[in-house]
């Protein structure tokens, strides 16, 4: 066919001036893909004309897909402060900063610069920690979903691990307490009922099998009405009177002292460890308010046990991890809360957050249609369950358009909001001051764009 012969060659294809500049094993590779594509087309019939500009740009268009960042920048304008989609916790960026100077230099991660000799990445975490929690010992693993199986699987293997059914959590993406602790090795102890636990429960649970008493953190549910659960307190006194290990999995365990009441349900890392108890495991991403890890306090000799696990080559964090966590502790270790995004989201005041909406609202005034309101939200994250706060929302009205609609154009431009009672919203408790600006420039875009089009 004659059409066939007009197929561009791929060498003299790829050499053109459009291309210059770019990766020319990448557009090789996609050029061959397209060029094969459009010959099998026209043999199905399906193109009668050859258009090299297309082709050229169908090339640049593909070669921008693959090397443009699939990870990007958004503005969380959902008021969910701790939004597991959304990269959960921020990072601060002057301690971001200071870790750059860490990451992009050799640095004495595993060696003792006093000693000359190899050192334990463990050690450069731990001194803080342990001064702000009071803790004997502290390890990091890289979520607290690693911290339940590495103390399970060192303890607990073979040995019967007792845990009240109402505790029987399952966690974001099908993870549950019961199927951790089968592949840990560990023999699940069920006791109580779904609505009641009481401790003659645990008493009455322990036998020559028992290695542990575990109490998990009900991280995305609460249960109400005739209840009744043991408190952390009690298991460690049982656990210590029978000589077994009492562990708490607190999941999004927190340091300071919350707002709004919440500490009724959700008692912080600092309250609990004055009870002794000989393990505890929370998450850094979360209420800390910084990165992805699981942490480990306790009892130094528990802990030594679990640095001994093979499957802890498996589960430690890097230097990154380790630097920036050890920033965020300092920061509340010496007060300085406000260095924290989360926390900081999380105790500012509705009438902050209300002047931030006004700022936005008289710079969109006059395009579209604009109300400041009092609502709720979340911290999210499998925190404080059930659980809401107050938040300012403004609620944004393009001319002839649904909420769902405004929600697809301003995601379009990466800014999440949600849509509440047949609204669109944009929740001031998680928007950054420094964006509120690229808002205001992103609604007027969309709207000047509209006009143009209508």
């Amino acid at each position: 066919m004659i059409l066939l012969k007009s197929i561009p060659k791929v060498d003299k294809f790829i050499a053109k001036g459009e291309f210059k500049g770019l990766s020319s094993s990448l557009i090789s590779t996609i050029s061959k893909r397209i060029l094969q594509s459009l010959r099998e087309s026209i043999l199905n019939n399906e193109v009668d004309l050859i258009d090299e500009n297309d082709l050229i740009n169908k090339v640049k268009k593909e070669y921008e897909d693959i090397t443009e960042p699939s990870l990007q920048k958004v503005i969380n304008a959902t008021g969910v402060i701790v939004h597991t989609n959304l990269g959960r916790s921020l990072i601060n960026e002057k301690a971001f900063e200071k870790v750059k100077n860490v990451a992009t230099s050799y640095n004495n991660l595993e060696y003792d610069l006093q000693k000359g000799k190899r050192g334990e990445r463990y050690a450069h975490i731990s001194k803080v920690i342990c001064q702000t929690l009071g803790c004997e010992d502290v390890l990091i693993v890289n979520n607290n979903a690693s911290a339940v199986f590495l103390i399970l699987n060192t303890f607990a293997k073979r040995k019967e691990v007792v845990v009240s059914r109402g505790e029987l959590v399952e966690i974001g993406g099908s993870f549950r307490v019961p199927d951790v602790m089968a592949s840990s090795g560990a023999t699940l102890r069920e006791i109580g009922t779904t609505n009641k636990t009481h401790l003659r429960d645990y008493e009455n649970a322990i036998s020559e099998k028992t290695s542990m008493l575990m109490k998990v953190h009900k991280s995305n549910y609460s249960i109400e009405g005739f209840t009744s659960e043991v408190d952390f307190e009690d298991i460690v006194k049982v656990a210590q009177e029978n000589n077994i290990i009492d562990y708490y999995d607190m999941g999004s365990g927190h340091l300071i002292d919350l707002p709004y009441g919440l500490n009724e349900s959700e008692p912080s890392v600092t309250r609990i460890m004055e009870y002794n108890p000989s393990l505890l495991s929370f998450s850094g991403d979360k209420l800390l308010g910084s990165v992805q890890a699981g942490i480990i306090v306790g009892k130094k000799e528990l802990i030594s046990k679990l640095k001994k696990n093979q499957l802890l080559r498996m589960l430690r964090v890097d230097k990154i991890t380790l630097a920036l966590l050890e920033e965020n502790v300092k920061s509340v270790l010496l007060g300085n809360v406000d260095e924290i995004p989360t926390l900081k989201m999380l105790f500012t005041k509705t009438s902050k957050l209300e002047e931030n909406a006004s700022v936005l609202k008289s710079s969109i005034d006059d395009i579209c249609n604009c109300e400041i309101l009092e609502t709720q939200t979340v911290i999210g994250g499998g925190t404080t369950p059930n659980k809401k706060i107050p938040t300012i929302a403004l609620a944004v009205k393009f001319k002839n358009y649904k909420p769902n609609k405004i929600e697809k154009l301003l995601r379009a431009k990466n800014i999440v909001g949600r849509i509440e009672n047949e609204q669109f919203l944009l929740d001031f408790r998680t928007i950054q001051e420094n964006e509120i600006k690229l808002i205001e420039n992103a609604i007027k875009e969309i709207i000047n764009g509209n006009a143009e089009n209508e």
